[in-house]
């Protein structure tokens, strides 16, 4: 599932920091390997992440967006 942040730094930062403050692991991907200004966030969703995995992944990811 991608999450177009659109800038390099600003996707390596969050997802640094949903690692070391939240202890979620999101996978960010820039340039060569996704073209200039759609740099993104890819998360990996499987069948062992439930619902509330998937809420609390959500309020993580606006608490460090913001």
């Amino acid at each position: 599932i991608p999450v177009i942040i659109g800038d390099p730094i600003l996707a390596h930062e969050v997802s640094t920091k949903l690692f070391d403050e939240l202890g979620i692991y999101v996978q960010h991907i820039n340039y060569p390997t996704v073209a200039k200004g759609t740099e993104r966030l890819r998360i990996t969703a499987t069948s062992l992440h439930d619902d509330a995995m998937i809420d609390q992944l959500i309020l993580a990811l606006k608490k460090v967006i913001k």
